[in-house]
């Protein structure tokens, strides 16, 4: 198995022989207004550019899309991508919008629990809690399965919560990746993973891996790699968390 961080959460996974393409947002630096209601406003997204071309990144053999949040699934996206591609939403509601987007090859994770040997599992998170989580809508991700790969969980735009609890006890992964950079509105708490979070999926995962995506890449997302890594190192974790650059490469072979 490999994972390539690309940018925000897109990452491109080789798993089981398939190429998947995660999360798409293509955008060039600076192409979309801040996100409002949000710290930073002088900042526009993506706040960085992408690592590589955009052609590059799109050679896929299918794409998960986990959620319909433009830094998630963007216009650029929808352009750039082959209107024929594989595509796999979180929902049956999802893949509708997907299609009236132009793309013909839709399914939606509960549709679907196999690709060739590749066992897909839907699972659940909140994307923030109370009002705000309410307004942050369905949220999804992603436990994969192989026989000859470690089993991945990705967690898609979570906080820490029952959800996430779940899935590692369902499934135990020896790789989860979190999207974490604490995300946040003017008011209410974080709705992706604080830097407590991500160490609180370790602790409930300390047999597993695990990777912090959804990094400085949008307008408001406070934690920085550098503060998480300073957090993880003074735990003693720095070869248990991992918390990848733009354009970084990850390897992992099946324990089993």
């Amino acid at each position: 198995m490999q994972i390539r961080q690309i940018r925000n959460a897109t990452i491109v996974l080789n798993y089981g022989g398939m190429t998947f393409l995660i999360d798409p947002f293509l955008a060039r630096q600076g192409a979309y207004p801040p996100f409002p209601n949000t710290p930073n406003q002088e900042q526009w997204n993506p706040t960085v550019e992408l690592p590589i071309p955009v052609d590059d990144i799109i050679q896929a053999d299918a794409v998960i899309v986990t959620h319909l949040h433009p830094d998630h699934f963007d216009a650029a996206a929808i352009e750039a991508l082959p209107k024929d591609m594989r595509m796999i939403a979180q929902s049956e509601k999802d893949a509708k919008v997907i299609e009236e987007a132009g793309f013909h090859n839709v399914e939606w994770l509960d549709s679907i629990s196999e690709i060739g040997e590749i066992r897909l599992h839907r699972t659940s998170g909140k994307h923030g809690l109370g009002e705000i989580g309410n307004l942050m809508g369905e949220v999804s991700g992603v436990a994969f399965s192989h026989a000859d790969e470690p089993t991945l969980y990705i967690a898609g735009d979570t906080i820490w919560c029952d959800d996430v609890h779940a899935a590692i006890d369902a499934y135990r992964p020896e790789v989860i990746v979190v999207n974490a950079g604490a995300a946040q509105f003017l008011e209410g708490d974080p709705i992706t993973m604080t830097k407590e979070d991500v160490y609180r999926t370790y602790k409930e995962a300390p047999q597993s891996t695990i990777i912090v995506s959804h990094m400085e890449s949008v307008n408001h997302c406070l934690l920085t790699r550098e503060e998480l890594k300073s957090y993880i190192a003074d735990k003693g974790l720095s070869s248990h968390i991992l918390v990848p650059a733009d354009g970084e490469s990850l390897s992992f072979r099946s324990s089993r």
